[in-house]
């Protein structure tokens, strides 16, 4: 029959073998076609650990197309320092072998790029990759430990005992996210990658702008800045001011009743509330995307408005803030100047929330006063709030790694050593 044989690398190689073939026999096999010595695989199926060499494939329920986890059982803590790697040069430690296996494989390199990029910095400095590969195994062969002394624990707990069975489902509970996180990262690796925003290029009075289109935001927005490169900031209705309130709170200057925004070979009439600190120049809402029955086409790639089509930018046309918010790595609210929603970008999430720019005033803003907005003048601007340091890590990102079953010190400590990678994190604890 034909099983598939697999490591934490994703590579993955398929093999002829019998149902009755035992584990002991199948060493060889896996060590030719994965470089894994047999007397330091672990075989794992459906989560379970194949212990018992002299079992068959049959007597696990092995079948067909079945997949096989190999991993390599790694030393402890320190011993990586301690000892030469068998068959390397004479004080070659494992951290200088993986770097120059590395280097030397641009296949792995690239992988390496694109899911560590702290590590795949440090290949030029040997004594910061060592520290960083060192730490990596450190993370690693711990919890492993502390995974197997739990197991041990629930082996020898009382089978009557609540907390031991309450204990053990969730053992179970975990077991079925890491495999469930396998079968994803297998079958539609695609979801861990980051969506990069639709923007389109227009024109504002003459100005070229990068408007942000995002249907879930309810005002069409501009930055004061944008307002004053594009020579519309003489227009500001002030009467117009208030607090935008949604995830977080910005100042709205004022609105801008009606000016024309040049979308491709369309004039399009349009009104702009402008709002301080939301990190983007233009945002088309919803208001502007009903009003001219624009289509969001994610076949085709555009935004067709009356049959004109516009295409969204790609990655490497986007502005500079949005090219770092797609890397993972976007400014904090205090060095971008407002707030944003936790994990999400930062201009639909308070644009979401602006009820009281479009239409008629609502009681976040003035009423159509001559004088300028009193809960305008009031409320301090989100910037002038003192706030908290920004954690070094999302807290959705260590959140996801402690529901896996690690503790919150050891979440932060193998997203250090991933570079904030999330997904890599939790590849390496696991």
């Amino acid at each position: 029959m034909r099983i598939c044989l697999t490591n934490e690398l994703g590579d993955f190689k398929t093999v002829e073998v019998s149902a009755t073939i035992e584990l002991e026999n199948l060493a060889p096999l896996i060590q030719a076609e994965l470089g894994v010595p047999p007397a330091a695989q672990q075989l794992f199926f459906n989560g379970n650990l194949l212990g018992n060499p002299k079992s068959t494939l049959a007597s696990h329920r092995i079948g067909q197309d079945d997949i096989i986890l190999v991993r390599a059982r790694r030393p402890p803590p320190g011993a990586a320092q301690a000892s030469a790697v068998a068959g390397a040069p004479a004080g070659l430690s494992r951290a200088e072998l993986a770097r120059q296996q590395i280097l030397a494989d641009p296949e792995i390199l690239r992988r390496l790029t694109t899911q560590n990029p702290a590590l795949s910095g440090a290949l030029s400095n040997p004594q910061q990759f060592e520290r960083l590969f060192n730490e990596m195994e450190r993370q690693r062969a711990l919890l492993e430990q502390q995974q197997e002394q739990a197991m041990r624990d629930l082996e020898n707990a009382d089978v009557f005992d609540v907390e031991a069975q309450r204990r053990i489902a969730e053992e179970i509970r975990k077991a079925n996210v890491a495999q469930n996180m396998e079968t994803a990262m297998e079958y539609h690796p695609e979801s861990f990658g980051r969506v990069v925003m639709l923007y389109i290029n227009c024109e504002v009075n003459g100005h070229p702008v990068k408007a942000f289109v995002d249907s879930g935001a309810q005002a069409t927005i501009m930055s004061p800045d944008c307002a004053e490169k594009c020579h519309v900031m003489h227009l500001l209705d002030e009467r117009f001011a208030g607090i935008a309130r949604g995830v977080g709170t910005a100042k709205i200057l004022g609105r801008i009743h009606s000016t024309q925004i040049k979308v491709g070979k369309l004039f399009l009439p349009c009104s702009l509330t402008v709002m301080e600190g939301k990190g983007v120049d233009l945002l088309f809402g919803l208001d502007m995307l009903k009003r001219h029955q624009a289509c969001i086409d994610l076949e085709h790639n555009v935004l067709r408005i009356n049959n004109e089509e516009v295409r969204f930018l790609a990655e490497h046309e986007l502005p500079e803030f949005a090219k770092l918010e797609a890397s993972g790595d976007a400014p904090s609210d205090e060095t971008r100047g407002g707030p944003s929603a936790s994990g999400a970008a930062p201009a639909p999430a308070a644009a979401s929330g602006a009820a009281s720019a479009p239409g008629a005033p609502q009681p976040a803003a003035a009423p159509p006063t001559s004088g300028p907005s009193p809960s305008a003048a009031a409320a301090p601007p989100p910037s002038a709030v003192p706030q908290a340091a920004a954690p070094r890590h999302a807290e959705s990102a260590i959140r996801g790694l402690m529901d896996l079953g690690v503790s919150r010190e050891q979440a932060i400590a193998a997203l250090d050593a991933c570079g904030g990678n999330a997904d890599l994190a939790a590849s390496m604890l696991f």
